[in-house]
């Protein structure tokens, strides 16, 4: 379930090197996130295949704006830094 007090939502599977990646670099950087598991989690397994074209893309994050949402698919920590820093939080 996403927190609505976080402006980061982390859509993942524990078994994806690439999540465990951008995981790891957002806490040691103390980003706060929620994180979802889309294999336990249905809809939001629906909501990434839609935004990604029907795969299972992972990580796929949603930067919350108020009505702009941004998303990044699979990021490199050079573009998850970029986007932080836009958004304020880098």
């Amino acid at each position: 379930m996403t927190d609505p007090s976080q402006p980061l939502t982390v859509y993942g599977r524990q078994d994806c090197d690439d999540t465990e990646r951008t995981r790891d670099w957002l806490r040691a950087r103390r980003v706060s996130f929620s994180e979802i598991d889309i294999d336990r989690d249905p809809g939001a397994d629906a909501f990434v295949r839609f935004i990604n074209g029907g795969f299972r893309s992972t990580p796929t994050l949603v930067f919350d704006e108020g009505n702009r949402k941004i998303v990044l698919t699979e990021p490199t920590d050079e573009e998850l830094e970029r986007e932080l820093v836009r958004a304020g939080r880098g």
